[in-house]
């Protein structure tokens, strides 16, 4: 129950703070995580954790296959399988 009402307060502190500060704010915080997220170097970072990521899923599944209900077993490799090999999770193309 503690962590339930630390979890409103928290809310509505942010609420409260967020609509003092506005909409130019907002748009100065989105410009800026926008910026952020074109960054070369951040998307490469990006890209190459996520590559990281799904390379290690596999071999897990591989691993645990056995272990893992069929069905899901069976989506995941499905959901593999349907992936484009030059785009990333971004809908974008490695270059």
């Amino acid at each position: 129950m503690r962590y339930r009402l630390t979890f409103i307060a928290g809310l509505a502190v942010g609420y409260v703070l967020g609509t003092r500060a506005g909409r130019e704010r907002y748009e100065e915080l989105r410009k800026g995580a926008q910026r952020i997220a074109q960054n070369p170097a951040v998307r490469n970072t990006a890209e190459s954790a996520a590559q990281n990521a799904r390379a290690l899923a596999g071999r897990g599944l591989d691993r645990l296959g056995h272990r893992i209900p069929a069905p899901v077993a069976e989506r995941v490799r499905s959901l593999r399988e349907q992936r484009v090999a030059d785009e990333d999770d971004w809908g974008t193309t490695n270059t």
